[in-house]
C-alpha cells in the first residue's frame, strides 16, 4: 500500500481543479453584480464589444508626452492585434517599406540597434514586441490621484 501522506496532496489538488472547472450560476451572478477597486470604490467594467479593429481604425489626436524618452502613445485601438515571434501586426503599417502607403509613422531607427549599438537590417528582438513600451491612448480618469507634473522641457 502506498504512503497515505503522499496521496493526500494529490487528492486535494484533484478536488480543487474539479471545483474550479465548474462555476455555479450564483457565483457568476455575484461577479456580474458590480466591481470594486482595491480601495473599495465602485468601478464599471470596460465595454468588451467593439467593431473590427482593423477596419477604419482612425487615429485620434496624439496626447503630448510628459517626460523625455517617453515612448509615443498609440493613437488608435489595437484590440485583436497579433504580436508573436513570427508575426507582428503593427509592422503591416509601420514598417519602413509600408509606412508611406498606409500613412503611419515609420518605426524609429533606434529600434534597429542592439544594446551594443550594432545596426541590424531588421527590428532588434528587444524592440520587436511594441506593446512592451507603447500603449494605446485613452481619455480615462486616473484610477488613483497623483501629483505628477510634466518635465519643464516638455511643456
Amino acid at each position: 500500500m502506498k504512503n497515505p501522506s503522499r496521496l493526500f496532496p494529490a487528492a486535494l489538488l484533484a478536488v480543487f481543479l474539479a471545483s474550479s472547472l465548474f462555476v455555479s450560476p450564483a457565483v457568476s451572478a455575484a461577479a456580474d453584480s458590480g466591481l470594486k477597486s482595491l480601495r473599495g470604490a465602485e468601478i464599471q467594467a470596460p465595454d468588451t464589444e467593439s467593431a473590427d479593429p482593423f477596419k477604419g481604425t482612425k487615429d485620434s489626436a496624439p496626447i503630448e508626452r510628459n517626460y523625455l524618452q517617453q515612448p509615443p502613445i498609440i493613437p488608435h485601438k489595437i484590440d485583436g492585434y497579433n504580436i508573436t515571434m513570427k508575426y507582428n501586426k503593427c509592422m503591416d503599417c509601420h514598417a519602413w517599406n509600408r509606412y508611406k502607403e498606409t500613412g503611419a509613422t515609420k518605426v524609429s531607427l533606434t529600434h534597429f540597434k542592439t544594446r551594443e549599438g550594432q545596426e541590424l537590417s531588421n527590428i532588434s528582438p528587444r524592440r520587436y514586441f511594441c506593446v512592451q513600451c507603447h500603449v494605446p491612448q485613452a481619455d480615462a480618469k486616473p484610477l488613483v490621484g497623483n501629483k505628477f507634473k510634466a518635465a519643464e522641457g516638455m511643456r
